[in-house]
């Protein structure tokens, strides 16, 4: 009689939503495999047979296609197609109770900060010693780095609070020894994120520490740009901006969410700041930096927003002039501070506003963009596509910015090599260059 044998559990983890989810799914990819146990991100393979969902509870959007996904995978439970269905991150942190009763099949939900206890499924235990060495899910040649966890802002749109706790800065020691890790493996481009990076250092060292951080990092061998995001605009320490003069190393480039433009709206939304302390923001930031891009997000169709607010905003994006945009309309979330205000903006209205800012920027961007052609920029090869090697300048960040062009029939790059490429045309959103 022959003895059975039993099949070696494979493990897919599948991310939904932002950066800050990706890094949790790598940190978790990393735990996983280094207890020995065979797993994979975003696997194409119909051999897996065990799913690991993390979630995005964010907006309506994002909630609805991570609900989605995990229906999916209930469903293929339901057909023999996987063994098990494992659901965490910011939805299941937010509605666990909700998931259970309503989709039985999944085996457990986990909440944001709950790794140990989803590691016990697989009988694995958290390895102290692998914070640090977290494996990338994408090309090594740039890394997102989460400088800390949570948000103590009080903004009255945002559920974050509710899904990822209060805020929760790592130590400098911890991510200088990340990003050497790192750069050991190739990466030559650290994302810094988090939820709210100006707040960095204030709970562990009693003061914002950001321009420290940003000093350490910058004296990592190896690293050839760093990348600052979402950095909240009250309480923003200008000390940033000196250090990223004085670095080569970190990029002139800031994305700071800024999210309205009208000071009535802002005091709604509880910023703690107002149209025009944004604007002298903004003007100091250039004046210390001329060439630097700004990018920012807005929301359209806040409660309290009406036209008179709406073409507030929309003069303020005139006026500023942002190197990139991007706009959300704003979703009804429940336990948010704005979910007691009236909901008045019609969901058309609010997309037709979005639009009118969308259709702004890209006429900005594209002026901006047209005076880049004839002038040579330090380009990071990201990928090829399409006939194109893709890469990005110092004022772009990954997948949410302007993309430089070059044809691969006429030039040859390595991915994540840096290249010296003299801009020929430009677009809204796209530059095209030639190698130099």
């Amino acid at each position: 009689m022959k003895a059975r044998t039993l099949k070696k559990d494979k493990v897919n983890i599948i991310t939904m939503g932002c950066s800050k989810n990706l890094v949790d799914s790598e940190v978790l990819l990393s735990q996983l495999r280094g207890n020995g146990i065979d797993a994979q991100h975003e696997s194409k393979g119909k051999d897996n047979n065990i799913v690991i969902i993390n979630t995005c509870g964010f907006i309506d959007n994002a909630k609805q296609e991570s609900i989605n996904t995990i229906l999916e995978y209930a469903d293929a439970k339901d057909r023999g197609l996987v063994d098990k269905v494992y659901v965490t991150g910011c939805l299941s942190q937010r509605y666990k109770d909700d998931l259970e009763s309503e989709i039985p099949q999944v085996d457990a939900f986990f909440g944001t900060r709950e790794l140990p206890a989803l590691l016990k499924k697989f009988k694995a235990d958290y390895k102290h010693e692998l914070v640090g060495e977290r494996l990338l899910s994408h090309s090594a040649h740039y890394a997102y780095m989460k400088i800390s966890e949570g948000c103590d802002r009080p903004c009255s749109f945002c559920a974050i609070p509710l899904m990822r706790g209060g805020h929760q800065s790592r130590p400098i020691e911890e991510l200088v020894k990340e990003a050497q890790h790192k750069a050991s493996q190739g990466t030559k481009e650290l994302l810094l994120i988090a939820q709210d990076s100006t707040y960095y250092g204030l709970d562990l060292y009693k003061k914002r520490q950001l321009p420290d951080l940003l000093r350490a990092l910058s004296d990592v061998q190896g690293i050839d740009w760093i990348r600052l995001h979402y950095a909240y605009p009250t309480g923003f320490p200008m000390e940033v901006i000196d250090v990223m003069a004085e670095r080569s190393n970190i990029c002139n480039y800031l994305d700071i969410p800024l999210q309205h433009g009208s000071s009535e709206v802002l005091k709604i939304m509880r910023r703690g700041t107002s149209r025009e302390k944004q604007e002298e923001l903004i003007l100091r930031i250039r004046e210390k930096i001329p060439e630097i891009a700004i990018r920012t997000t807005l929301i359209a169709g806040h409660p309290g927003e009406n036209e008179a607010e709406f073409q507030e905003m929309m003069d303020f994006v005139a006026r500023m002039r942002f190197e990139r945009m991007g706009v959300f309309t704003y979703s009804h979330e429940e336990d948010t501070h704005a979910h007691q205000l009236e909901d008045h903006v019609p969901a058309e209205v609010k997309q037709d506003r979005a639009n009118q800012l969308m259709e702004l920027q890209e006429q900005i961007s594209f002026e901006i963009n047209q005076e880049k052609i004839g002038k040579t920029f330090k380009v990071l090869i990201d990928k090829k596509e399409s006939g194109h090697f893709v890469g990005r300048t110092e004022f772009d960040s990954v997948e949410v910015d302007n993309e430089v062009l070059i044809d691969a029939k006429k030039f040859y790059c390595r991915v994540g090599d840096f290249v010296q490429v003299k801009i020929t045309d430009a677009t809204e959103f796209d530059l095209y260059g030639d190698v130099v």
